[in-house]
């Protein structure tokens, strides 16, 4: 039976809608947030899988008949998710993920089925709603509900789900997630916004999100069925009794060691004498045996977990030995790479990242195909993390989820500090490969593209540095405070803290402020105490590796690189961009071949930039536009070469495809009865401009270069004879179609002088 459910949220109606669409889900509500309307299901497999993790997956389907487009693709259908939907899946997935029970090992999918699009109401976040919804009215076992919001802030006033002319004035761009408890999630990016001022926005959004939950347990008390019984994965006391009388106290020196490297020798030493001992056992079928080893192997895991936690929350004492808002060695370079257009190698103890950056004309720009109103992009920031870095051997080629959010991430803390279009009109792309990894390469990353950035000469507002931050808490099952439930917040975590630790909250800018931020939590939500503590640890961190990039490259160099393209912009007159561009491109590409294979890019607006590694080739083809769009002007002088004689007159060429008519009365002083008598195709004639009439045709004079008789007497201008006479008045050369554009001239049979 169809129940709907309604309310005002950020002035807008909001509804949910469950019990007559995809009924067989486990759980399914269609939400209405404005026009956007999104299906969120969810689904729980019923037996656990094998396994030592949890088999969540969110699933985001963009269709494209929500905004009324027909896919861009071969086969005019939608294919695999891009960045935009694997990124808003990341954004779904990320709060969820924490609140569903420890050795939760049955499988469970959410999809979030886009099918209605209004751009000023976000179906990201309604797509949110609905996944918690789904989940809290099925009988899957979830600690929510969840729900996240967009925060702007536009003219110093925060907004809730701003609308799409409102993100476009707003200085903030604001994703929080939570539940009515704690926050789960965030992300953002920021021009540059003070520590305050953002924690202040988190919270503003924090608000909304308990208005959001407390309307979801309305719904979930009047429709959510009974949870089933989950068999949670537990390991057997008797087994971690045994493990941990073999290993005894051997586990706190094999952690406490600097190199990573080194210290994973030893844990895997340790952990080796333990697992051969289980794979000399009897087992009864390989179920068995397999059930066994992997349950060994997460006590094992747990061991080292225990371990670090406690030498940090009671002794104050990491892995490497750091102080816990100590950053690890600094290294920077720049100029690694001869060829590319800027290169940097940032290092920070065993995490080192290689930068590039790539300059290309406009032209360039990526084409964005969904369903946001982006439809291109001239900053573009990729992120590749091969499995040799961190020494294993894995799969490599197209980006996963992963790849595709720490790229994302470096972009919008960069792009904050490009320069306009109008600036510099080129499009940028940043790679940043990891060569070596420890922990927080996403923040090495945007460190070393800030300065392959400034070696490649890109004039950026100021240096971005990024740092994360960790925290371990006394009780991961509860929300850190001071006075329960201790906490303790880590500078630059490297890899052991991060994969065992609570938190890991990245925090990149410049000395103004924030550029981004990106939190995940393992843990039911932090308060704004711990983002406070952990946003002013993180802003001396910031401050420096700064000083550090500052006294490898302190500034963008002057000039682009000897190999990037040089360019030039100009405007010319909208009117004639037809002329430049030509029949079919005929012109344009006439230009470009002239000009060693230039880039040409015309924009609707008169802007002409022009690109090549040459600047003379540059100001060649700059030449030649100008000359196809020169206006004559009455008063110029021109010496130019004869194109066509005719008896009433000739033809001389001013500039590009200009021609001016020299009348035969206007070649000298004394009467000239035919201009061939005394001109020939070919010859160079010094001329004045006279005139220009309506249609833009160009009279031009050659007299005023010869010494006037001093009897001279102005004569009528006389016109082309009618017919055979030739000794009757000739009308005037306007008469005779020709034009100012020899490209608009009608060809002449007779291009010579006459005889």
């Amino acid at each position: 039976m169809k129940q709907v459910f309604e309310t005002e949220f950020a002035g807008r109606h909001l509804s949910v809608e469950s019990g007559e669409i995809a009924k067989q889900a486990d759980g399914a509500v269609l939400v209405r947030f404005g026009d956007t309307v999104v299906l969120a299901t969810a689904c729980c497999a019923d037996e656990p899988k094998e396994g030592d993790f949890f088999p969540l997956t969110v699933n985001y389907e963009e269709k494209h008949y929500a905004i009324g487009k027909i896919p861009g693709s071969f086969l005019r259908r939608e294919g695999r998710p891009g960045e935009h939907a694997t990124l808003a899946a990341r954004l779904i997935d990320r709060p969820i993920r924490p609140l569903f029970a420890e050795g939760f090992r049955n499988e469970v999918q959410i999809v979030a089925t886009v099918m209605s699009v209004d751009a000023n109401n976000t179906p990201e976040m309604t797509g949110m709603l609905g996944a918690s919804l789904a989940l809290c009215t099925s009988d899957i076992p979830f600690d929510g509900p969840v729900a996240g919001v967009y925060v702007g802030r536009v003219n110093g006033q925060f907004i809730i789900d701003p609308t799409e002319e409102q993100k476009a004035a707003s200085d903030i761009d604001l994703a929080v997630a939570g539940t009515e408890e704690a926050i789960m999630m965030v992300e953002a990016g920021a021009a540059e916004v003070p520590e305050n001022e953002m924690l202040d926005a988190i919270m503003f959004g924090f608000e909304a999100i308990k208005e959001l939950c407390r309307f979801q347990k309305t719904i979930i008390a009047a429709i959510a069925k009974p949870k089933r019984e989950i068999q949670l994965y537990t390991p057997d006391q008797a087994v971690i009794d045994h493990i941990n009388e073999m290993i005894g106290d051997k586990m706190p020196a094999a952690v406490s060691t600097f190199d990573k490297l080194e210290r994973q020798d030893k844990i895997d030493a340790l952990k080796k004498v333990v697992l051969d001992e289980y794979e000399a056992k009897e087992y009864k079928d390989e179920h068995d045996y397999k059930m066994t080893m992997l349950m060994v192997n997460n006590i094992l895991e747990g061991m080292v977990a225990k371990e670090v936690r406690r030498e940090i929350i009671e002794e104050k004492r990491r892995p490497d030995g750091r102080k816990v808002d100590e950053i690890r060695p600094l290294d920077c370079q720049v100029d690694l790479l001869p060829r590319v257009h800027g290169s940097a190698m940032f290092t920070r103890g065993q995490t080192q990242v290689i930068g590039t950056t790539t300059l290309g004309p406009l032209s360039d720009k990526q084409l964005i195909d969904n369903l946001t109103g982006e439809t291109e992009r001239r900053f573009m920031h990729h992120y590749n993390f091969p499995p040799f870095s961190v020494g294993e051997i894995g799969r490599m080629g197209s980006p996963g989820r992963r790849e595709i959010g720490h790229g994302k991430l470096g972009e919008r803390a960069l792009s904050y500090v490009l320069p306009s279009e109008e600036e510099f009109p080129y499009t940028i792309r940043c790679v940043a490969d990891v060569v070596e990894s420890n922990g927080s390469s996403s923040q090495a990353s945007i460190c070393a593209n800030c300065m392959s950035l400034m070696a490649a000469g890109v004039p950026i507002k100021g240096i971005v540095s990024g740092i994360a931050m960790g925290l371990i808490t006394d009780d991961p099952s509860r929300s850190p405070d001071k006075e329960t439930n201790h906490y303790t917040i880590l500078t630059d975590i490297q890899g052991l803290e991060d994969h065992f630790g609570d938190m890991d909250f990245k925090c990149a800018g410049t000395a103004k402020g924030i550029t981004a931020l990106q939190m995940d939590i393992k843990i039911h939500g932090v308060t704004r105490e711990v983002l406070e503590e952990a946003l002013a640890q993180a802003n001396k961190a910031r401050a420096e590796i700064r000083d550090a990039i500052a006294a490898c490259i302190p500034a963008p160099r002057a000039e682009v690189s000897e190999y990037a393209p040089k360019m030039v912009t100009f405007m010319i007159d909208t009117d004639k961009i037809r002329d430049v561009i030509g029949k079919g491109g005929e012109t344009i590409q006439g230009i470009v071949k002239a000009c060693d294979n230039c880039k040409i890019d015309v924009e609707e607006n008169g802007s002409v930039t022009i690109y090549h590694q040459n600047k003379a080739v540059i100001e060649k083809a700059k030449a030649m536009i100008e000359d196809i769009v020169r206006v004559a002007k009455v008063g110029e002088i021109f010496e130019g070469k004869v194109t066509r004689v005719e008896d009433y007159g000739v033809f001389v060429n001013l500039f590009g495809d200009t021609d001016g008519l020299c009348h035969v009365s206007r070649l000298d002083w004394k009467y000239i009865e035919n201009a061939a008598d005394v001109i020939h195709v070919g010859d160079t004639l010094k001329v004045v401009v006279i005139g220009i009439d309506e249609s833009g045709k160009v009279k031009v004079s050659h007299r005023e270069f010869l010494e006037k008789p001093e009897d001279y007497v102005e004569r009528p201008e006389r016109g082309e004879r009618k017919g055979g006479d030739r000794g009757g008045n000739r009308p005037s050369h306007g008469d005779h179609g020709h034009s100012g554009n020899r490209g608009d001239r009608k060809p002449s049979s007779n291009r010579g002088p006459r005889r």
